[in-house]
Formats: C-alpha cells, structure tokens, sequence
C-alpha cells in the first residue's frame, strides 16, 4: 500500500520510471516514463485525496498531476481553479486527462467550455472545442449546431494541430448525431481533407470526418 504523502508517491513513481516508455512518450509530447497501467494502479491505492492531489499537482511533475488527476473529485474544484490547472497543463496527455477525467465531470464544464473557445490560446480553445464535442453528443439541446459548422468551416483547416483535432470531433460529432446536418457535415470535411491522410490501424476508425461520420452511422443503423 502507497503512504498517501507526496514523498512516497514520487518516490514510487520515481521506481516505475523506464526509458522505454519515456521514449515512447516523448514522441507524443508526454515528458514521463510511468506504464500507464502501473500508474493507475498506484491510484487505486490511494483514492480520492484532493489535498494530496494539489500536493502532486503542485510539484509539476508529469507523472505526479496524471495520478493527481486520477484522485481528484470534480465536483471540490471551481471554475477559477480548473482555468488555471488547465493553462498549466502544457503536455498533452496531463491535458486530456484534465478535461475528460475532471472538467467534463464538473458543474462548470459548460461556462468554463464558452470562456474556453473564444481564447486566443489555441490549446485552451481546444479543451473548449473538446468540451463542445461532449455537448453535441450527450446534449445538443440549446447549440447552435449551424453556427458551429460555419466556424469550422472557417478556422478548421488552419487551426493549430490539437485546435484543429477538437474541432474535428465536434465536426464528425455533428455529423454522427444530427441527421438534418449530416451532409454538410460530410460537405466540410470532404471540401478541407484534414486528416484525409492520417495513418489509422486495422480496424480502426480513420479520423477523417467523412469516413468516421459514415462508419460509425452505418453501425448504430446495422445495430
């Protein structure tokens, strides 16, 4: 059992450290070398602990916030301290760990996701786009699907590369969940190809937004 301390915790992640998975890492902007897996089970060790979390979280340290992360309670963070955690978390999986594990869960997803996507900080209007995405696929009510189209349609293809990836998904979520707006949705993607050429494994979805908008149609009807 992990003493919950932050020495103990770095101390353990310290050990798991391998320059494989560091390597491994670092080619996708991730600055640690923790086996997720192993990471995680430090986590269930320790469960939710916010005043060790923002210990963690403080240090700076990659490993230290993914496992802050993974014992934090969303609802005991407001709007002001999910902004900053957020403006602090430059490597990308800290990033997405942050908006999918804490703000999504948060009561102030939705005023933090529309401070979010007007910020000139691409990567910050990119958790708010993320943010958007969940919107559109888990409740659409009240969006303005239209207007978000005519800005993607506008920035997409310019966009900064983790900017230009959340507007995709809001893009293909648009398509996938909206009916009356499918053909453009597939129009826009077809029209600007970003992604058309990205690399995807056997069996796996190609993030092309036309492609993924069609396969995962033909699924929910073939189900």
């Amino acid at each position: 059992m992990v003493e919950a301390n932050v020495d103990s915790v770095m101390e353990t992640l310290a050990a798991m450290d391998d320059p494989k998975a560091r390597a491994i890492n670092e080619r996708h902007g991730d600055d640690h070398g923790v086996n997720l897996t192993k990471l995680r089970s430090v986590t269930k060790e320790l469960k939710r602990n916010d005043e060790l979390a923002l210990e963690l979280w403080n240090t700076g340290d990659t490993a230290a916030r993914l496992v802050a992360i993974l014992i934090m309670r969303p609802r005991s963070y407001d709007a002001s301290q999910l902004d900053a955690m957020l403006r602090e978390a430059r490597v990308p999986k800290v990033h997405a760990w942050l908006v999918n594990y804490i703000v999504k869960k948060s009561k102030h997803a939705e005023a933090l996701r529309l401070t979010w996507m007007d910020d000139p900080d691409p990567v910050i209007a990119s958790a708010g786009w993320a943010l958007t995405s969940e919107r559109v696929n888990k409740s659409p009510e009240g969006l303005d699907q239209p207007g978000l189209l005519d800005i993607i349609e506008a920035q997409m293809l310019g966009a900064e590369e983790s900017l230009q990836w959340a507007m995709n998904e809001t893009l293909s979520y648009i398509g996938i969940e909206n009916e009356e707006l499918r053909p453009r949705a597939i129009d826009i993607g077809n029209r600007l190809g970003v992604l058309e050429d990205y690399p995807t494994s056997p069996n796996c979805t190609s993030p092309f937004a036309p492609t993924w908008i069609t396969e995962i149609v033909d699924r929910k009807q073939a189900g």
